[in-house]
Order: structure tokens, then sequence, then C-alpha cells
């Protein structure tokens, strides 16, 4: 039942990903940072520099693929999931930089607490 869970989580977290990073990226959405409308934008907010937002978006979108792919390969999953924590700590970070509202923090959290959730749940599987 554990297994099924985590799978469950982890089908969550990489189409998340995948939709925010693929289909959404220059989209407007209410959880961009600051006021941008763009991905591009939304990483100029927080004072990064334009490889930044290609290194953070290809390692989400790979482990995000890593994630599906740990469906089968179980040892993906320890290193995808972490990296994607590690992710989002640093866009909890950059939120709190730009003092956003708590309503922005969420989908950063959400992910982050998925992932832990993943993590635990392949732990005692």
């Amino acid at each position: 039942m554990t297994e099924i869970f985590a799978i469950i989580l982890q089908s969550i977290v990489a189409l998340g990903l995948l939709n925010v990073w693929l289909l959404r990226f220059n989209q407007k959405t209410g959880y961009r940072g600051g006021n941008a409308s763009s991905m591009k934008e939304e990483f100029a907010t927080y004072g990064l520099p334009p490889c930044a937002l290609y290194v953070v978006g290809g390692l989400k979108i790979l482990n995000a693929l890593a994630l599906i792919a740990g469906i089968w390969l179980t040892e993906l999953v320890f290193p995808a999931a972490g990296i994607i924590a590690i992710l989002m700590l640093g866009a909890l970070a950059m939120h709190l930089k730009v003092q956003d509202p708590a309503k922005k923090f969420l989908p950063a959290a959400s992910v982050l607490l998925l992932t832990v959730g993943i993590i635990l749940l392949r732990l005692f599987a």
C-alpha cells in the first residue's frame, strides 16, 4: 500500500513540475514571484542570472522525469526527490527574499512536503 501511495505522490510531483516548466512557462499565474508574468520575469525578480533559469528548469524537468521512471526503476526516486526538495527550499528562499505573500509560497511548500513524503514512503516501503 505504501508503494502505491508513493507512486501517486511521485506522479503528482512530476506532472506538476512538468506542467509548470513546459506548459505554463510563459503564462501568468497567481503564484509567480513578485509581479512576474512569466518564468523568465520571475527569475529576474529574484535577481538571478539568466542561466539560472535554464539550470533550475533543466534540473526540475530531468528530476520530474526521473520520478516517473522511478515507478519502475526505484533507485532513481531518492536522488530525484532529494534534488527536487533542495530546489523547493531554494524557491521558498526566493519568495522570502522578495517578500511575497504566503499564497505564493504554497506551490513550493507543497512540493517540498510531497517530496519528503515520497522519500519517507520509499524508505519504509
